[in-house]
């Protein structure tokens, strides 16, 4: 060591490195929580590719669940959402095409989770069943995974969460088919006169019709 250089660090630069410590710290503290949350996933997506597995086994072709349909029960509903999120963030998000249509409201959108749940069913099937294939796994990313990315563009890419809900504070409650009021005159003239001419619709058929907004669902 030479006369000119000090025996020990300056104050300032021990400080200098204290501060690039703390910088370093706070850059890392938020990833420390990060292969928790990746190992929650793997073991989601995991446990529906075991189901999948063990009702094919049991039962052959397996039907894909239907969001729609499914039981009034929140704790069913709960967990096919946290398996389909997921899934989501392990697979469908890595594709750019997919992301940038899936609006931010789309939890809002039960059509929206419907897509969503089949689609991830098939890539399980596809992938990971006891039958997975690459056929299967060709189909899904050349047939089912732009189809359903396509349609969620189409029918609520535009959507967002300030659409929700309508401006009066009460969201809109499940839609009933147009005109369920004509489905008795109708069943008769079809299940007894189909070779005659339909009905006419009645005065209080095109009320009700007057009450469609532009989808054909009642306001």
């Amino acid at each position: 060591m030479t006369a000119e250089e000090p025996a020990y660090a300056s104050a300032a630069s021990v400080a200098g490195l204290a501060q690039e410590v703390e910088a370093l710290r706070r850059a890392v503290d938020p990833l420390r929580g990060l292969p928790d949350r990746v190992d929650e996933l793997a073991r989601l997506l995991a446990r529906v590719a075991d189901e999948l597995a063990d009702h094919t086994a049991h039962s052959g072709p397996v039907a894909a669940p239907s969001w729609l349909m499914l039981p009034d029960d929140p704790a069913t509903a709960s967990r096919v959402l946290a398996e389909l999120t997921g899934w989501m963030s392990r697979v469908y998000l890595r594709y750019g095409d997919a992301a940038a249509a899936l609006p931010e409201c789309w939890l809002w959108h039960p059509d929206v989770v419907e897509e969503l749940l089949w689609l991830m069913h098939a890539w399980c099937a596809a992938y990971q069943g006891p039958a997975a294939s690459v056929a299967l796994a060709g189909d899904w990313h050349d047939r089912y995974r732009p189809g359903v990315v396509r349609r969620i563009k189409t029918g609520a890419g535009t959507c967002s969460l300030d659409a929700h809900p309508p401006r009066d504070g009460r969201g809109p409650g499940a839609p009933e088919a147009p005109l369920s009021e004509a489905v008795a005159a109708i069943a008769s003239w079809w299940g007894a006169r189909r070779d005659q001419p339909a009905p006419e619709p009645t005065d209080a058929h095109h009320t009700a019709a007057r009450r469609l907004d532009p989808r054909g669902i009642r306001r």
